[in-house]
């Protein structure tokens, strides 16, 4: 009963993925998948198995798929019908059929406990498994460093790109309203003339003496 409920939920939030309108609501389902899907490897012995697929899947490969939409955007797809429905209900219903009969038609073996701590177990029978997922976490990491600078690039130099005409464009109003196409004289008042400046001068000159 246990195992029907956690593959019906897992089927469930695959098909939540794929009608999904966001892609950050498709990513979140997908997540809700492998951690089911954990679940029912740790439920039938397969530990090692159940942790890979927790952290990779429903983890690091989650944080990737969130990261990269908030920087491209959560846009919703344009063009829903790649292939017509009725083949795409053709292929599910062929491979629940395939999946089916291979599950049924086999016999599984009886299982028994491994013999051996976790320490030898995990470094020994799984040192593929905790190598590649080493190498998986190292890359997404590198990843997410790479997408954080190139954005904090790209953002600084639209920022450069939009102050330098801004500076000309100031400096350039500057230079026409208070010189008004002349160069600015020592011991002048810019925007008036030398002729207009000496009369100012000695007009200023009278007041204080008088």
């Amino acid at each position: 009963m246990l195992y029907a409920l956690l593959v019906a939920g897992a089927a469930l939030c695959a098909v939540q993925a794929i009608r999904s309108n966001q892609l950050l609501s498709a990513a979140l389902w997908l997540a809700g998948v492998s951690a089911l899907v954990s679940i029912i490897l740790f439920n039938l012995g397969a530990q090692q198995v159940a942790v890979v697929e927790l952290s990779v899947g429903a983890g690091l490969v989650t944080v990737l798929f969130v990261f990269a939409i908030s920087i491209a955007g959560d846009d919703g797809l344009s063009e829903r019908e790649f292939i017509p429905n009725w083949l795409a209900i053709g292929i599910i219903a062929a491979m629940v059929l395939l999946l089916g009969g291979m599950i049924f038609s086999t016999e599984l073996p009886d299982f028994t406990a491994s013999e051996g701590d976790f320490t030898t177990t995990l470094w020994t029978d799984r040192a593929l498994d905790v190598l590649v997922q080493i190498v998986l976490i190292f890359t997404g990491v590198l990843c997410i460093v790479g997408l954080l600078t190139k954005d904090e690039s790209s953002e600084h130099s639209q920022t450069t790109a939009v102050q330098q005409p801004e500076v000309s464009l100031l400096s350039n109003t500057n230079g026409k309203s208070g010189n008004n196409g002349h160069a600015t004289v020592p011991g002048t008042v810019p925007g008036l003339e030398p002729a207009e400046t000496a009369i100012t001068a000695a007009a200023e000159q009278e007041e204080v003496q008088a």
